[in-house]
């Protein structure tokens, strides 16, 4: 396909940011065409046939696919293009959003996102990310394995309050009756056995809406960051919540950090959340995979 004819596939969440989304892609949509791009817009009746649409066009060989919304539709997208030649454009429209906080992009002004993949597009410019993958699934930002597990658990399945409160929610709900549970982690060959709170395995540095849990992650160095914090008491764990958003928490002495190409998690009870999605109960083994995404910036 001609780089000059400028092609591409549009997917989005039309429910990610309580609904938000669907009137940004829209907006996008719109403008891109005003740019002169030619935009296939995708539909599927869910995610498994939204994946099939979006590899579908990666493999016709679209220059890049664009996806709006939140985490969970960036995870879509990069199931699709991870480890091809085809870039990957964030329009910024959810709840979290924390890829497109990699590349500077917020949801206050999607339009500006927008503009960006058209520029992108014109000149080239990317950003390569690695990734993590387990399973044969990828992530980009961090895996959850802990007490913030067990907090997304219980708020997928609850069906109110709507938003960053259903979270809040059920982070109290679940500090209730939570203690820490036993850990055995096999890091690049070696054993560590722990009781933790929290184990996070960052591929980059935030995860739910700006929290720096793996402070210090970088996209580009083909590690992960290992986030282990030790038990603390639960007045603690809540005095300590707010320093995640500065990434204050790593002077904290129950802080552990290791960096690894591989690692497996092991606990009981706790099932697996990366990028806001299930991924599955643990022990999940992950691994970086270097250079994976190739992302419009």
């Amino acid at each position: 396909m001609s780089s000059a004819r400028r092609e591409i596939a549009l997917l989005a969440n039309p429910v990610a940011g309580m609904g938000r989304a669907a009137g940004v892609a829209d907006e996008a949509l719109a403008r891109l065409r005003a740019a002169g791009i030619v935009v296939h817009a995708l539909a599927g009746r869910d995610a498994d046939e939204a994946l099939d649409l979006a590899r579908a066009a990666v493999a016709d060989g679209v220059d890049a696919l664009v996806v709006v919304g939140g985490d969970g539709i960036v995870n879509l997208g990069l199931q699709a293009t991870a480890t091809t030649p085809t870039p990957l454009g964030i329009v910024p429209a959810g709840t979290g959003n924390d890829v497109a906080r990699y590349v500077g992009l917020t949801r206050k002004d999607p339009l500006a996102a927008t503009d960006r993949v058209v520029r992108a597009l014109t000149t080239g410019s990317r950003r390569t990310f690695d990734l993590a993958r387990t399973g044969g699934r990828f992530y980009a930002t961090v895996l959850a394995a802990g007490f913030d597990a067990l907090v997304n658990e219980r708020a997928n399945r609850m069906t109110w309050p709507r938003g960053q409160m259903r979270y809040n929610l059920a982070t109290l709900l679940e500090l209730r009756t939570f203690e820490p549970r036993p850990y055995v982690l096999d890091l690049d060959g070696r054993t560590l056995t722990t009781e933790a709170m929290l184990v996070a395995i960052g591929n980059g540095p935030s995860f739910g809406g700006g929290l720096r849990i793996a402070e210090g992650a970088l996209l580009d160095d083909g590690l992960l960051d290992v986030v282990i914090i030790k038990p603390i008491s639960k007045p603690e764990l809540v005095r300590t919540y707010p320093r995640l958003f500065k990434g204050t928490h790593t002077t904290h002495p129950q802080y552990e950090r290791h960096l690894v190409r591989r690692v497996t998690v092991a606990a009981p009870g706790i099932v697996g959340y990366a990028d806001g999605e299930r991924f599955g109960p643990l022990p999940l083994t992950i691994e970086c995979v270097p250079a994976a995404l190739e992302v419009l910036a």
